[in-house]
C-alpha cells in the first residue's frame, strides 16, 4: 500500500455507496463531455410491480367421452332413446362415426331424448341432468324432444 501524500484524497469507502433504505448500491453519476455542454447521466431504477397471485381454485375438467354420457343418459329410467333434434343437428362427431342426441360444446352439454311417459317428464329430465352433471364441469341442458307412444 502506498501512503497518502499531502493533498491526496483517500480512496472511496465502498460502504458509502450503499442506499441505507434499500441496501442496494447507489448509482454513480457519470459525466459525458460534449462540445460546450457537460451532461450528467444517472442510471435510474424502474420499479417492477409484482404480479398478484390468483387465490382461486382451478377446476380441472373431468376427461369424459361422449359414449359415457350417452350410456349414462340411456340408463336413466323412462329414457327410450337419444334424439338427433328437429333437423338432425344434435350430435357429437367422432372419427368415422357420430353420436346423436349428445352435443358437447366448449361452454355446455346438450342432451336430447325421447321419454316413455310412464314417469313425469320433469322428473326424468332432472334425473338426466343430475347424472350428466356428475361427469362434466360445464352446464347441462336437457331437452325432451318426444314422448314415445305406449
Amino acid at each position: 500500500m502506498s501512503a497518502l501524500l499531502p493533498g491526496d484524497s483517500p480512496p472511496p469507502d465502498p460502504r458509502d455507496d450503499v442506499d441505507p433504505d434499500t441496501g442496494r448500491p447507489e448509482p454513480v453519476p457519470q459525466a459525458v463531455l460534449g462540445s460546450d455542454i457537460v451532461v450528467a447521466v444517472v442510471p435510474v431504477e424502474v420499479a417492477v410491480q409484482e404480479v398478484p397471485v390468483w387465490p382461486g381454485t382451478v377446476i380441472e375438467p373431468v376427461p369424459t367421452t361422449v359414449d359415457e354420457i350417452a350410456g349414462l343418459v340411456l340408463a336413466v329410467p323412462d329414457v327410450v332413446r337419444l334424439h338427433a333434434g328437429r333437423f338432425g343437428e344434435v350430435a357429437t362427431y367422432l372419427p368415422g362415426r357420430r353420436v346423436t342426441g349428445v352435443k358437447l360444446g366448449d361452454n355446455s352439454v346438450e342432451v336430447h331424448v325421447v321419454v316413455g311417459g310412464r314417469v313425469p317428464v320433469r322428473e326424468t329430465a332432472q334425473l338426466i341432468h343430475a347424472a350428466v352433471a356428475t361427469l362434466v364441469a360445464t352446464p347441462v341442458h336437457v331437452y325432451v324432444e318426444d314422448i314415445a307412444a305406449a
